[in-house]
């Protein structure tokens, strides 16, 4: 099976709800599911599961604190995050709680195939363990955080702890994880990320505490009273249970193993150093990657609430629109790295390259076939070295380029590449003058505007995995059928012959791309 066919599964982090979704969840929903629909336009059979996260500490102290129940709790919190991801056009196949039933099923299937590899065993847990963070670490690992209070190396409060405890053999499992480091280079990416697990795993692994027994709020062990699975081990396992496992004739059978977690840097150990271990004890193919991204800076400023700085994503799409939001945060942010935003910046690059540049060429072309043409269309006609040339490049743009960049997780590389096609349209059009050619030379003016046409066509589709919305917008006024706008489609010669054939006629363009104003008082602030 080609890699073009061979089915894709791709998943963000599992959320933890304890509070409403940030720019953060924000960030990493949108590139995961850029990567999906470009999957999906490359014609893979593409799987996206996300969802919550809902056991734990945490959420049973959030809920305790408030008065009402865990469940509860869950619900409501789960609900804000289904509705962000409705809001940004996430094309989620599965949204899967881990508080189901079915998660609850799978959680406890891949228990017992860790019990029975010999990998747990019953102890007494005595650590320093983070609510916040929900991990435990060693006393190296701490720092002084004051007033005797000692912080994480995520600077969160830890606390002494003492209960009985399933532990996971992963000390048995560092050899075996250096060698998988070895061998797929790629499995951890960016380097920085797999520098960072290097050297910890390298560091000698210590057996990982598995269970809890001060609360009740997670995933029964099974044949253990008074257990609740450790958070961890029942949130990573929500890549399984999304689908379907352990159900042999479930979409798990088709999917699994992951192409790529798209996860925060901050949680990176979780999923490259505990997850494959229990994968290996399991008897499970691993993942192929694990990706761990940046975080978005306010202004350059990590955003807390002490600050005042967090920003609501829902906010930002309802103000600037969902497309311009998904399209400044992948254009301007170097994915894998820590990027800075603002309020500014989101509107100078959404009116700089999708207002003035793509809206504005898409605009124009439409405009001048409807109003000269009577918005016709003809392929009866042979192109100049101007035409080819332009072809050409567009065409390099959006079937290599573009791709090559998005198979990397390169967006910001990608976009750049569908920029400077964009952008060599919009000289054609100038060089070429149409509105000139009308009374000069009409032939030459119906063939710039055919070129055109053609051209703004495959860069609508290219960057379509991004701005989905204001593509199928423009699409649709192009007459490009639903089922058109794939990469296969790119590679379909004989289409614009068809669709002139066809009778289909161009009528008064709509703008895809409104320009966005900010209001006074924001200021003209640097990102």
């Amino acid at each position: 099976m080609s890699q073009q066919s061979a089915p894709f599964y791709i998943t963000t982090a599992i959320s933890y709800p304890n509070g409403r979704p940030h720019i953060g969840h924000a960030y990493e929903a949108i590139a995961t599911d850029v990567m999906a629909r470009f999957q999906r336009a490359r014609g893979r059979n593409v799987r996206l599961v996300t969802g919550t996260d809902e056991h734990g500490l945490k959420m049973f102290q959030t809920a305790r604190d408030q008065g009402r129940a865990t469940i509860d709790l869950a619900n409501e919190m789960s609900g804000y995050f289904r509705e962000m991801y409705a809001k940004l056009n996430i094309s989620y196949d599965m949204f899967m709680r881990t508080s189901d039933p079915a998660h609850h099923a799978a959680s406890q299937a891949i228990w017992k195939a860790m019990e029975a590899n010999g990998d747990l065993y019953l102890d007494r847990y005595e650590g320093w363990y983070s609510v916040r963070d929900e991990a435990f670490y060693d006393e190296s690992e701490l720092t002084d955080g004051g007033e005797g209070i000692r912080l994480s190396p995520q600077g969160t409060p830890v606390e002494w702890t003492v209960e009985e405890s399933w532990f996971f053999r992963l000390s048995n499992y560092q050899d075996r994880l250096l060698a998988l480091y070895r061998d797929n280079p790629d499995f951890i990416r960016p380097e920085s990320r797999r520098n960072e697990v290097l050297r910890f795993v390298e560091g000698g692994l210590k057996d990982l505490s598995v269970s809890r027994t001060s609360f009740d709020w997670g995933v029964p062990v099974p044949g253990s009273p008074g257990h609740v699975m450790y958070v961890w081990v029942d949130a990573l396992t929500t890549y399984l249970s999304g689908l379907g496992y352990p159900d042999p004739a479930s979409d798990f059978g088709t999917f699994w193993p992951a192409n790529i977690h798209m996860i925060g840097k901050d949680i990176v150990r979780f999923h490259t150093v505990y997850w494959p271990a229990f994968l290996m004890s399991a008897n499970l193919p691993l993942p192929r990657q694990v990706f761990g991204h940046g975080f978005l800076l306010n202004r350059g400023e990590k955003m807390s609430k002490s600050l005042g700085n967090v920003v609501d994503p829902m906010a930002l799409a309802e103000r600037f629109g969902v497309d311009a939001l998904r399209y400044y945060l992948l254009r301007e942010v170097s994915f894998g790295q820590d990027g800075s935003y603002s309020a500014e910046a989101i509107v100078r690059t959404a009116n700089a390259d999708l207002a003035n540049s793509f809206g504005n060429l898409a605009q124009r072309s439409l405009s001048m076939i409807f109003k000269n043409l009577g918005g016709e269309l003809s392929a009866d006609y042979t192109p100049a070295q101007d035409d080819i040339d332009l072809f050409h490049l567009v065409n390099l743009s959006a079937k290599d380029l573009l791709p090559r960049a998005f198979e990397q997780l390169a967006f910001s590389v990608g976009i750049e590449e569908w920029l400077r096609a964009v952008f060599a349209c919009n000289q054609y059009v100038d060089a070429q003058a149409p509105w000139a050619l009308r009374k000069s030379d009409p032939e030459r003016m119906r063939v710039v505007l055919m070129t055109l046409f053609q051209a703004v066509r495959t860069l609508a589709i290219a960057i379509r995995p991004v701005v989905p919305t204001a593509a199928d917008n423009l699409l649709d006024q192009m007459g490009i059928a639903p089922d058109a706008r794939d990469f296969a489609a790119l590679a379909d010669a004989d289409w614009f012959a068809r669709l002139a054939a066809s009778g289909f006629t161009v009528g008064q363009p709509v703008p895809i791309f409104p320009r966005l104003d900010l209001p006074e008082e924001e200021g003209e602030g640097e990102a």
